[in-house]
């Protein structure tokens, strides 16, 4: 059973807010035997669960207040840096996601046949390399904007590259289907705790989407 499966129609009392929620937007913590607070992202570690909303706000409210300690009714001691550690955590689990995508074959790379996945309607999200080069991206935002498809530009070139086994990853697509659905899961959690793409991408000229190819994997 994938995360995706096992969060449908269950819902957990958040620790900071007190509000009940769909556990897609939760991080669930275990008491550590060392008396820290360990989290669990896979949702497999043993022992009783303690539900914050997937935001650092939350996060570092529950750690200022420290309020694993009374839901476990134990002596426990957050790291300070718990929502640093989550993000990075976070991070490394959608670029797992998209390296398992491309040995699958629904993740494909390259500024043309990104292109023509968009056009054709079956990418589910644009992956862009943080610091690549403007031109390139300007014109697939352009493509993505004008259909349904979601944008990520949180990680690096070097990031990306490392994942997906490739010498210089830029441009790549997820297609549609249930890996897509695996990754949008993880990476809007991520999205509580760093943007999903710089603020001055949705300020800059996008490019026109007919033009040539920028080069890039």
């Amino acid at each position: 059973m994938g995360l995706r499966d096992a969060t449908i129609d269950r819902e957990r009392r958040d620790l900071a807010t007190r509000q009940v929620m769909d556990e897609s937007r939760l991080i669930r913590f275990v008491a550590a035997p060392d008396g820290s607070v360990a989290p669990d992202l896979g949702r497999k570690l043993p022992g009783r669960g303690m539900w914050v909303e997937a935001t650092r706000a939350a996060v570092d409210e529950a750690v200022k207040r420290n309020l694993f300690a009374r839901a476990a009714k134990a002596q426990l001691k957050p790291a300070p840096d718990l929502s640093d550690r989550i993000e990075g955590l976070l991070a490394r689990r959608c670029l797992d996601q998209l390296g398992l995508a491309r040995r699958e074959g629904v993740l494909i790379s390259g500024f043309e046949k990104a292109a023509a996945a968009i056009r054709a309607g079956r990418a589910a999200w644009l992956i862009e390399a943080s610091d690549g080069a403007a031109d390139g991206r300007g014109k697939l935002l352009a493509l993505a904007r004008h259909q349904t498809t979601r944008i990520c530009g949180t990680f690096g070139v070097d990031d990306l590259s490392l994942a997906l086994g490739l010498e210089n990853a830029i441009h790549a697509v997820l297609l549609e289907g249930g890996r897509a659905d695996r990754w949008t899961l993880e990476v809007e959690r991520l999205a509580g705790f760093r943007p999903l793409r710089p603020p001055e991408w949705d300020r800059t000229g996008s490019g026109d989407p007919d033009q040539a190819s920028a080069g890039g994997s």
